[in-house]
């Protein structure tokens, strides 16, 4: 098996620019906190959050909202309720490539296996079930956002004090970040951001393509068919393995596109390294430069989490 090793190069230029699209959403997040948060700050918090997240699986995610509360000088709440709405406006963003991957499945007349059958039908519900609660949620608190929070406050007073106060101090938090999104121009920017972002990770599977031409072709649609069903299995990150991702590639690419098992691997285990690796030695030179280490990023991810 022969790479096109160029186009692997050329794959992290959109991977890379993912984090700025990412630094460049948040900063629409803190803006009624911050008329003018430093993207050098939060470009610098999101490339060593990721880098935790690959390092520590899912309890990294915590490391950005902290750091970037500390660099901002912005309360943690308000940063875990900004990644929060980014995690919303991500699962809409993946539930609409998932429904285009849908409907070119059905078009094509594509055969699904009977594991990937089960994927999709099991995914596909869950996501639509979310994104329908995300939508009426992210309405309701845009335009009635006091009325919203004082129910979900009233509902949560059975919990003990000391749980009811912290519960409280996210829910005040996520309506302030929803704030943001409350003006029609920044609502735009957000889901531009957001479609950049996916484009960005669109590009960067289809350079990876070029990579396998020859040994594995795949169109830009195939791509973008892919990416959709793949979108689901960044759900589940397990730490220094990634998980999920790798698995549903594999899936894919096998029960619809055909593809040999160990090219399929192959494939799959590129983009982990793309999509997560490729940013671990970056991230680690940010911390070691800020004066972080591994013990602390750790200790971050679990106190920010607690």
């Amino acid at each position: 098996m022969r790479l096109h090793w160029s186009w692997l190069l050329i794959a992290l230029i959109p991977v890379f620019g993912t984090y700025y699209g990412r630094a460049l959403r948040w900063a629409v997040f803190l803006k009624p906190l911050k008329a003018s948060p430093s993207i050098g700050n939060l470009m610098s918090a999101t490339v060593i959050g990721f880098t935790a997240i690959t390092l520590f699986g899912r309890a990294g995610d915590f490391v950005r909202p902290y750091l970037i509360s500390v660099k901002e000088k912005v309360p943690v709440t308000s940063q875990i309720a900004s990644w929060l709405l980014e995690r919303i406006f991500d699962l809409l963003m993946a539930s609409l490539v998932l429904g285009f991957a849908l409907t070119r499945v059905q078009g094509l007349g594509l055969h699904m296996g009977s594991k990937l059958a089960w994927v999709l039908a099991f995914g596909g519900r869950i996501v639509g079930l979310c994104c329908l609660a995300v939508m009426a949620m992210l309405l309701s608190l845009r335009h009635f956002s006091e009325p919203v929070k004082r129910r979900l406050i009233s509902a949560i007073r059975f919990l003990p004090e000391a749980r009811f106060r912290k519960i409280e101090k996210l829910i005040t938090a996520f309506v302030q970040g929803v704030e943001s999104t409350r003006s029609d121009g920044a609502l735009l920017l957000v889901l531009a951001y957001s479609v950049l972002e996916w484009a960005l990770i669109a590009a960067c599977y289809w350079c990876l393509a070029r990579a396998f031409a020859g040994i594995l072709d795949l169109t830009f649609v195939d791509i973008i068919v892919f990416m959709g069903f793949v979108s689901f299995g960044g759900v589940i990150q397990i730490p220094g393995v990634g998980g999920g991702t790798q698995v549903t590639a594999i899936l894919v690419l096998t029960e619809l596109f055909g593809v040999r098992l160990e090219l399929a691997s192959a494939f799959a285990l590129m983009i982990w390294l793309l999509t997560f690796v490729a940013i671990v030695p970056v991230g680690l030179g940010l911390a070691l430069k800020e004066g972080l280490n591994w013990a602390s990023l750790r200790r971050i991810g679990r106190e920010a989490s607690a």
